[in-house]
């Protein structure tokens, strides 16, 4: 064999130039014998060498000690990257690694603590050390080209490690562009959230979320981004690393609360001090002088001595993360922190006690604080109260089906694909109601017994507190999904009894239910001259007055012994209800949502998957407003009284000629809930229900 006078290329951890390793001798052993007496034989020699040698068995933050350095131009501290400035990205870092199990890594976390220049550290140590095709998925595509420019592009200029394997960003070479870099042995695109081609456009090893929260909900009404995203590791199976990383928004919509929730849930634990005692950082036990913020010190949960600023150093070197919680996924870890860990010279205490005191009074400004200070969601004005407080204040009816008070019956009817929900509320003055039977049908739209057992419900009776009986006066069915089988049900059963109902998103409507309009059309797809009629519903506005009848408080015992009713609105809820039931109830809230322009506006976002409980009770709800109860007139409500043989105002005794006796009127039996209207030469509108 030759003279070896090649010097294999310097690989971090291993030696290089005249020093021989194990790996060289054992390869000049393979080649030797061979002849490699031709042009370009010590290259081939060269490169077969470097692929002999292993790479080194470095972690993410290892690497980025040994070959980070960080560029004036995306850094306020330039120079050599120090892990040690910022300790708790060590451990996060390390489980970015190829040898550690997680494979979905998730970061909830205050800004500016450096969760973004550890995701660049696992870039830099990807495209170095374990190259492979690797996602990063920004917000938009706009801010990918951004952070392309600010904060990749001097990653691999100011590293010498990846400036060699990454051509240079302006060369023809059309392996450094914009949006894809490319390195050996692997690839990293960048894409934004809002676009489903970036999102599929490959198979993907590794995968970095970056700001989850300012994703939109859907990648051009195609599906969650982070779905899509996540889709492209299939093949990797137990190779694939997931990094989701983000300053979290508001509770029930945020991305990354909701993947914390599902992990192990670590907190960073650092010693006291003064006592020595294990805690993570929270900021109820930051505190200062009244009006004077740069007393602000943090007080030990253990000694409740107080810390000042100056030990933060030592506390976070000697920090640890430590699990809170059993994950739903073994492979799944979570990680939170709030800018109260935030290294000396970044974010003091003082200056976060006096951002948290500038926020009073403005809901935007104490939203923007919980957020970006804490770390942690914000909970919207205008929530739902707790299923735990709803199932405390259930009640026993006393045997009865309809307690006395309810005065007619509407039904609220959910469809989905494998059931059909069906609850039936009574309702008397005031829109004081009760839940009276929670029905669910087997089978779904596309099993006509379901519908054959929907159908028997409308002839079906309950019974009141007097034993007197009453049918459902208006049933409303939902119509988001299988809208044709609905539309073909409902128009069976003719529109005295039932209403097919659309919802409508949205505040700024002049009336909470519009219509009806004809909507049904043939198989052939003509339209029928009297189709079903649809009537549209403004469910936001049902929402937010349900949940305002929710938080109404009870009188006490002692105020009902003194004859105090229950306010007008008041929801009571039966003890046999379930609390899955409960949790559907509650399972929205209102927030508020920037459109596009910067504008906000009010939106019921979903706080858990099944809601259907609230859904028919809104139904249930426009079901009433459709039959006129709203608008009903004194008239309307004593005949319904008199059917259900309740009174809930005092009667008008009506006067007796002198000396003439007025001899009791004999009563007309009707059935409770469906009153009948005397004759009059002008009358007040009665719903149709209730007449001949």
């Amino acid at each position: 064999m030759s003279e070896r006078n090649s010097t294999p290329s310097p690989i971090s951890g291993f030696p290089s130039g005249d020093g021989e390793t194990d790996h060289d001798l054992a390869a000049d052993d393979l080649t030797e014998g061979l002849d490699l007496d031709f042009d370009g034989a010590e290259d081939l020699l060269r490169v077969w060498r470097n692929g002999m040698r292993p790479d080194p068995d470095l972690t993410v933050s290892e690497w980025a000690d040994a070959h980070r350095w960080l560029s004036s131009r995306a850094a306020a501290e330039p120079g050599r990257y120090r892990t040690a400035r910022a300790p708790y990205l060590r451990e996060i870092m390390d489980a970015l690694s190829p040898r550690h199990p997680a494979q979905r890594i998730t970061f909830m976390k205050a800004a500016q603590v450096g969760a973004t220049e550890a995701g660049n550290n696992w870039i830099g140590f990807v495209i170095h050390h374990a190259p492979g095709p690797m996602l990063a998925v920004l917000p938009t595509v706009e801010m990918a080209k951004r952070t392309s420019r600010g904060r990749l592009d001097p990653l691999i200029s100011e590293s010498p490690a990846l400036r060699e394997r990454v051509n240079p960003a302006r060369s023809r070479d059309a392996g450094n562009s914009m949006l894809s870099k490319e390195f050996p042995g692997g690839i990293l695109v960048l894409t934004g959230a809002n676009s489903p081609t970036g999102l599929r456009s490959m198979p993907a090893r590794y995968i970095f979320l970056d700001e989850v929260d300012a994703y939109p909900a859907s990648a051009d009404e195609e599906g969650d981004p982070v779905t899509l995203a996540e889709a492209r590791t299939t093949t990797f199976s137990h190779r694939r690393k997931v990094f989701m990383v983000s300053t979290p928004t508001i509770r029930g919509i945020s991305r990354i609360e909701r993947e914390f929730e599902a992990s192990d849930q670590r907190r960073y634990f650092v010693p006291c001090p003064h006592c020595g005692a294990m805690q993570w950082l929270q900021f109820e036990r930051l505190r200062w002088e009244k009006g004077r913020p740069d007393t602000a010190a943090y007080h030990c949960e253990g000694c409740e001595k107080p810390i000042a600023e100056h030990h933060k150093t030592g506390m976070l070197e000697k920090g640890e993360w430590r699990a809170t919680a059993v994950p739903a996924d073994p492979h799944s870890i979570g990680f939170h922190l709030s800018a109260l860990y935030s290294p000396l010279g970044w974010k003091s205490w003082a200056q976060i006690a006096r951002d948290w005191l500038a926020a009073q009074g403005s809901e935007e400004m104490l939203r923007a604080a919980r957020n970006t200070l804490l770390g942690e969601t914000w909970v919207e004005s205008g929530d739902a109260p707790e299923w735990q407080r709803l199932a405390e204040r259930r009640e026993a009816y006393g045997g009865v089906q309809i307690p006395a008070g309810g005065l007619f019956l509407t039904a609220g009817v959910d469809v989905q694909k494998d059931r059909i929900e069906v609850d039936v509320w009574a309702w008397g003055r005031g829109l004081e109601s009760w839940l009276v039977d929670h029905i669910v049908i087997a089978g779904g739209p596309d099993d006509p017994a379901c519908w054959d057992k929907l159908t028997a419900l409308l002839g079906r009776t309950w019974t009141c507190a007097n034993g007197a009986v009453m049918v459902i006066g208006k049933l409303a069915i939902d119509t988001g999904y299988e809208a044709p089988a609905v539309y073909a049900w409902a128009r069976k059963q003719g529109f005295e009894q039932v209403a097919p109902i659309k919802g409508l998103e949205g505040f700024n409507r002049a009336t909470p239910v519009s219509g009806p309009t004809f909507v049904d059309a043939t198989i052939g797809g003509r339209r029928l001259r009297r189709g079903a009629r649809l009537w549209s519903v403004a469910t936001a506005t049902f929402k937010t007055e349900t949940y305002r009848f929710l938080r109404l408080e009870r009188p006490s015992d002692e105020d009902r012994a003194l004859g105090v009713l229950d306010a007008p609105g008041t929801v009571h809820l039966p003890d046999w209800i379930d609390t899955e039931w409960l949790k559907q109830l509650v399972a929205e809230q209102l927030v508020t949502v920037r459109n596009k322009r910067g504008y906000a506006h009010p939106e019921w976002q979903k706080m858990r998957e099944r809601n259907e409980a609230l859904d028919s009770r809104v139904y249930a709800r426009a079901a009433a407003w459709i039959m006129g109860a709203d608008r009903w007139d004194e008239a309307t409500w004593r005949r319904l009284e008199a059917q259900a043989g309740v009174e809930t105002r005092p009667p008008v005794t009506p006067t007796a000629v002198e000396g003439v006796a007025m001899e009791p009127a004999t009563p007309t039996p009707a059935k409770a809930g469906t009153t009948t209207t005397p004759r009059r030469k002008r009358r007040a509108y009665t719903p149709n229900f209730m007449r001949d």
